[in-house]
């Protein structure tokens, strides 16, 4: 099996297959609290940016619900401020980027988005979503698997080292407050396609 199936199966069907729970965009929600969490007992900041990737279909409707995912972001900008952008990274996934300084407008246009692609029957195609964040030039990802209800710490090093004890620390802080994967052979690494860039980029 090559990179590019372990990142699908690790992502996609299996994932969806092996599946304890299934995954509802409200615990997405979840992490409004954790934001405080990660900052206060954890000197962890948020970067002002999350992001929801999906596996995109080859048809209309599917494009006209992409377009109407980013008409009604771009709509609701003015009142919240929340930027965003559609893009395609080189896996071939796409993602919905949010860019804001408040956590909770990020959580609600996350959450928006992926319950729109749910109530127009695509709800099978959402992969993650990522959340972002730093302390001391380090980053740190919480990611929601869609495909196993769950979430999981990701925190990524120069050359894709992972530093696992900052990820389990964030395990056993979080854990709780956010439901989190118990299976470590879930906790995918979303590695960048530019190096120091975010998972999004």
């Amino acid at each position: 099996m090559g990179l590019f199936d372990t990142i699908r199966a690790a992502l996609g069907t299996s994932a969806e297959a092996d599946a304890t729970r299934d995954a509802d965009p409200e615990d997405l929600f979840g992490m409004s609290t954790a934001y405080v969490t990660m900052e206060a007992d954890l000197d962890y900041e948020s970067v002002d940016t999350a992001a929801l990737c999906f596996s995109g279909v080859d048809s209309t409707d599917f494009a006209e619900t992409v377009d109407d995912v980013a008409a009604i972001l771009g709509a609701g900008e003015e009142e919240t401020g929340t930027e965003f952008q559609v893009r395609e990274d080189s896996h071939g996934w796409e993602w919905v980027v949010l860019r804001d300084d408040d956590p909770e407008d990020l959580v609600t246009s996350i959450h928006f988005a992926a319950d729109e692609f749910g109530e127009r029957g695509y709800g099978s195609r959402l992969l993650v979503a990522v959340f972002g964040f730093e302390s001391g030039g380090n980053r740190a990802y919480w990611i929601y698997s869609f495909r196993r209800g769950a979430y999981y710490p990701f925190a990524p090093r120069r050359g894709n080292e992972r530093a696992n004890d900052v990820e389990f620390k964030l395990q056993s802080v979080l854990d709780g407050e956010l439901d989190v994967e118990d299976d470590e052979s879930y906790w995918y690494p979303m590695w960048p396609d530019t190096a120091g860039g975010h998972p999004w980029e």
